[in-house]
This record gives C-alpha cells, structure tokens and sequence, in this order.
C-alpha cells in the first residue's frame, strides 16, 4: 500500500502539522522522520491549540499509531513534557513508539548550541540553540549517544564519558565553559529518562515494513522544509538533516518504491527565520499585515518570521527536488485584506533573467524578483469550504500558481482550524 509524505517547500511553517494531522484522518500510522524540537506544528481542534514539536502530529487520533523514526534527535524532556501535556489533555499517549536507532540530545549539545552561535557573532546562522546541529554532527562523527543506548547501562557510560572527554575540552579552553560531570549526567538519563523511554522504544523500521505488508496506510512527516535541507536549502542557513522526500526513506527505513504520494505544503505567502537570503522579502505596513494576520511568530521560539510574496522560482525547485504529486495551499485567508497580491515568477540577474534558483549563494543574494501581479478579493474567506463560493480573485490566484508551478494544488487552507480548508481539486 502507499506511503504518503508531507514536506515543506519554503522555509518552514507552512502549516505542515494542519495538513498532516488532516490527511491522518485515513491513515494508520504517522511517522517522524527528522529534525528535533527545533520545529514546531500547530494544529487547532474544536478551538483548542495543540503545539507539537516531537511528537507526530497524529497523535490526536485514536486510531493512529505514532512513530518517532531514526532521522529525528530526541531531547527527553522536551519530549516527556510533550507528552504530559497531551495526556493532561485528555489524548492518549501510550501508543507513541520511539527507533531506538534515533539520537539523544544531550546538554552538552546544548551548551555547544549556544556558546558556538555567540562565538559567531554577527555571522550567526540564527539557530534555535536547541542542540540540534551539535547532536547531528556527533551522529555524522559516530560518536553520537543513540536512544537504545539507553537500554545498557554499562555502554551508555561508557560512550558518555569517552564523549565528555572532548566536549569538555572544547567547552573549557575554547568557550572558558565549566566542565560537565558524566556520573550526574548519566544518573539523570538512566535514572529519569531511561524508565520511561524503555516502554516507548522499538524497531520502528521493521514495525513500518509490517504495517506495509498488512495493507496499512502510512504517512511521513518532516519537520522544517526544503529550502532549510542540508543539501539543498539555502546553506549554510539551513537545519541539519534532511526535510526533502528523500529524506522520509532515510529517516524511517521505508524504501523509495513504497512512496507513491508526496504533498508538497506551501503557504499563500512566503515567511522564513533568522538570517539568510530571501529575495520576495518585504518590509513596512504589507509586512506587519503579513505578520499579525498570519500570527508569524515561531512555534517554540515566538520569534517573529520574515514575510514576502510567494516565490514560483522556490516552489518549482521544490516540485523538482521532492517529485511533488500536488501542493497544498496553506493561509490564503491572510492575504484576504490586500487589494492586490504579488507573486514573483522569476529573477533578475544583472542583465539576465532566470526561473531557475541560482546555484551560487552570492548570486542569489544579488537577484531582483520579477513580479506579476493580481488582484486582491478584499473578502473574508476564513469560514468558506466551497470551491464556488471562493471570490473568483482567490480562485484566479490559486489557478496562477498551479499553472506557475506544474502541478495541481489538491486544497486551500483558509484558516488555522481543522476543518478549515477549501477541497481545490473537486
């Protein structure tokens, strides 16, 4: 049976988490398959907020069996209040399964978070210091601290104090940090963490394949989006694992062929975090419109996010990288109060003029949009679930970008609640 994946196509907070916890309504089992806490998914039901940042979106679902795959970093206790929090809330949290191959990020990796991003100084990349990138490299330079470690009291030790042997060098005569004491760390991990995680670990890669085998209908989740991906975002202002397709397959062990749908989720805008390029960006009152209408503060870090006008360039490079079956369109609403919008359809580069993302970062820094513009529908969409009752302006506007990026848009989401959004492809 097919394996569904949701990715990101801007720069994160596209909505994916609407968007995956909609489509698990006809799923079986929702997988994580990268990134940490770094990443947060918002999702309204019946008026109330959840907030996830490790645990998968389907998880509000009773029938939905939600997996933490291998490519996701695991910080307990973010993940041990997360879960507190939704059982407080009424939803059970007993069927959450963990890859014991998924690392552990450990306070060190926080620490190295903080202190390297203000050794950078103004050539910061604007991380959420949350000890993702440190614990990505450990797993890279195989000295990563795995969840199944966890399990063997003895190895997990071992490794702790070998590691800690380093970063506390580092920490010491490079950022003049105290060291760390390995027997308080591990007595942490193994006397708190490790009691709890022990009901939640598992070979998760062999549970997908028999879910697979059994006729059950999985769907992946990323976390950030292509444009922050390690290989093909804006580097270095990128995360540190991979949120494009291929990364679902590396990141759960579900092999290429069982992925016969990929959603691609954009928003109806284009927002981004911290530094790095953003050739649609804009400033003054269109951007403080974009930002309160659209609440774009960060998730975890309620950092507010930079706004621009939706970029055909990006979206047809996501189409290309992910093998993109459809878009869905997240927050039209937002550009309800505007008398026309813009949609950028190509760059300018010097003399030239490209729909191709340049492959040189200092191009790209230097690109002028080429813009098209629309008309507004200056009309409140937000409670609208019918394709004709879209203002025919919304409907145009929609239908440009489908002809811009090359394949259809599948559903408009027209507000933050659950069943907010407009079925396009009726």
């Amino acid at each position: 049976m097919p394996v569904t994946v949701v990715v990101g196509t801007q720069w994160g907070d596209e909505g994916k988490g609407k968007l995956t916890d909609l489509f698990a309504e006809e799923m079986d089992v929702v997988v994580r398959y990268q990134g940490g806490h770094n990443a947060g998914h918002t999702i309204v039901v019946d008026s109330e907020t959840f907030a996830l940042q490790l645990v998968p979106s389907g998880i509000l679902y009773p029938h939905i069996t939600p997996v933490i795959g291998n490519g996701v970093v695991v910080e307990p206790q973010t993940l041990f209040e997360e879960l507190e929090m939704l059982a407080s809330r009424g939803v059970d949290t007993s069927r959450l399964m963990v890859s014991g191959n998924a690392h552990l990020i450990m306070p060190y990796h926080l620490e190295l978070d903080k202190v390297t991003e203000r050794y950078l100084g103004k050539n910061s990349l604007g991380t959420t210091k949350r000890g993702i990138g440190p614990a990505y490299s450990d797993k890279a330079a195989r000295v990563g601290i795995r969840v199944q470690d966890l399990l063997d009291p003895k190895i997990f030790r071992e490794k702790l104090e070998s590691v800690l042997k380093e970063k506390n060098a580092i920490l010491a005569k490079v950022y003049n940090r105290l060291p760390m004491d390995p027997k308080a760390m591990g007595d942490l991990y193994l006397d708190t963490y490790a009691p709890k995680l022990a009901k939640l670990i598992g070979d998760t890669t062999s549970f997908l394949h028999r879910c697979l085998a059994e006729g059950k209908e999985v769907l992946a989740e990323g976390a950030q989006a292509t444009f922050l991906d390690l290989d093909h975002g804006t580097y270095p202002y990128v995360t540190s694992s991979n949120p494009t397709a291929g990364g679902a397959c590396v990141g759960t062990g579900i092999g290429p062929r069982d992925i016969t749908r990929v959603v691609g989720i954009a928003k109806a805008y284009v927002t981004r975090v911290g530094a790095g390029p953003f050739p649609t960006e804009v400033t003054g009152d269109i951007a403080d419109l974009l930002v309160e209408r659209g609440h774009e503060y960060g998730t975890n870090t309620k950092r507010r996010r930079r706004p621009g006008w939706f970029d055909c360039v990006m979206a047809r490079q996501a189409v290309a990288i992910n093998s993109l079956s459809e878009i869905a369109l997240t927050k039209l609403d937002v550009l309800d109060a505007l008398e026309t919008v813009r949609v950028c359809t190509g760059y300018r580069v010097g003399d030239d003029i490209t729909e191709e993302i340049p492959y040189h970062q200092s191009t790209l820094h230097k690109v002028e949009p080429i813009y098209f513009e629309l008309a507004g529908w200056k009309t409140d969409i937000s409670q609208l679930t019918c394709l004709d009752d879209l203002p025919k302006e919304a409907r145009e506007y929609v239908g440009f970008l489908e002809s811009q990026v090359g394949v259809p848009v599948s559903l408009v989401g027209v507000g933050p609640g659950r069943k907010q959004f407009v079925d396009f492809a009726k």
